[in-house]
């Protein structure tokens, strides 16, 4: 992401919650975008009342 948003986690606020998400599973498909990144778009979504098509481009698809 390349602009800052109300929104978004600090990376110390990330530290904190990081554990309570699953590692990707061994043999599995890769994970191809960063968690961090796909919680700060659900807390944009959630924070500004807008729909999943209406987040801003720089967010991960």
């Amino acid at each position: 992401m390349t602009k800052a948003y109300r929104s978004n986690l600090t990376w110390e606020q990330w530290e904190l919650i990081a554990d309570l998400f699953p590692e990707a599973k061994p043999g599995g498909r890769p994970r191809k975008l960063a968690l961090f990144a796909v919680v700060n778009g659900i807390l944009y979504v959630l924070c500004e009342g807008c729909t999943w098509r209406g987040l801003p481009g720089d967010f991960p698809a």
